[in-house]
């Protein structure tokens, strides 16, 4: 038998973060333990907002599968027990770390990775504000090679903070995020502008339900699917729509599904980016795993925090890493 306790956190970013149609000034996430007597695991889930899948909704998923949960149950059986979301990602992730310490052998070999993980280059999001603004903070971000820009669908205001982030930063890798906030006849002017600033990802321009007004439209830059993809089922219709697939943990339930994502994605020739919602060290390390096959990695979650729960994840040199003492060690965790 398991002992599940979960528990939930209010996290406190460390300025405003906007995007299209929502602003963020705090966080609530679901954080589960589950102990067998000897050992314990321990997952992160946050949820996504436009699906309604909030903390409350979180709590009742989870009291739910209780008794199915702590009867013992595998992680696959768990994709089928429970829905995705971030109440299925902590459970998950509870059961990685747990099995993880019952083996003696760390997360990442579990998951079948060849070597030991290294630090990834992860983008650093910048939330939309007004040129200047963002600007200055793609020059706060100094050591990043990477920077994603969130955009708000106003087409020349977008155009003009692009163009000002480019100025600032000449240098680094830049995406952009619409967060669904664009119309099928705004992509071409969009595309257009994008590339003359040398952005290299598009991500999630249309409203989610509005995927076949992508088909047979041919882009100059990649676009990522986000909000579109939620779940392995989502990943074979998004071929000849996207580019890109952007898993996130909380989305699809789990790195269980979402290495079963990455997967479908390299068999099909999509793209494969790892990102996150709002998340802690926590949260975040399961995704570093996943990170070390993905092609684009957008871990920034504990970066955008007013205060990270400790022992916390690396962020050194435009860089993540996430130690074993964050997450799945594989060592004796007492319960």
């Amino acid at each position: 038998m398991l002992r599940l306790v979960h528990e939930t956190a209010t996290l406190r970013l460390a300025r405003p973060f906007r995007i299209s149609g929502y602003v963020f000034e705090t966080a609530e996430v679901l954080v589960v333990t589950l102990d067998d007597g000897t050992h314990r695991g321990r997952g992160e889930g946050a949820g996504a907002y436009y699906l309604g899948d909030d903390l409350a909704n979180m709590q009742r998923q989870i009291e739910e599968a209780r008794g199915t949960i702590e009867a013992g149950i595998t992680r696959d059986a768990l994709r089928t027990a429970m829905p995705a979301g971030g109440a299925r990602n902590a459970v998950d992730a509870a059961l990685w770390e747990l099995e993880a310490a019952q083996a003696g052998v760390p997360v990442w070999r579990l998951a079948g990775l060849g070597s030991e993980p290294q630090p990834i280059v992860t983008t650093f999001t910048i939330g939309a504000d007004t040129p200047d603004a963002m600007a200055a903070s793609a020059r706060d971000y100094a050591e990043a090679k990477s920077i994603k820009v969130k955009l708000t669908g106003e087409l020349p205001l977008d155009l003009a903070r692009v163009a000002a982030i480019r100025a600032a930063r000449p240098d680094i890798w830049l995406g952009v995020d619409g967060n669904q906030g664009f119309a099928r006849a705004d992509l071409a002017a969009l595309i257009d502008g994008l590339a003359q600033h040398g952005v290299s990802l598009l991500e999630q321009p249309l409203a989610r339900g509005a995927e076949a007004e992508l088909d047979g439209f041919r882009s100059a830059i990649p676009i990522a699917g986000d909000e579109s993809l939620l779940t392995l089922a989502d990943v074979a219709p998004a071929k000849g729509r996207f580019d890109v697939v952007n898993i996130k943990l909380d989305k699809c339930g789990g790195l269980t599904e979402g290495l079963l994502m990455a997967a479908e994605a390299r068999r099909l020739g999509l793209g494969v980016m790892i990102g996150t919602m709002m998340a802690t060290s926590l949260g975040t390390a399961p995704g570093f795993v996943l990170g070390q096959i993905a092609d684009l990695v957008d871990l920034d979650g504990p970066a955008l925090l007013a205060e990270d729960r400790q022992p916390g994840v690396v962020y050194r040199g435009g860089m993540l890493y996430a130690g074993p003492e964050v997450w799945g060690s594989g060592q004796h965790t007492p319960a």
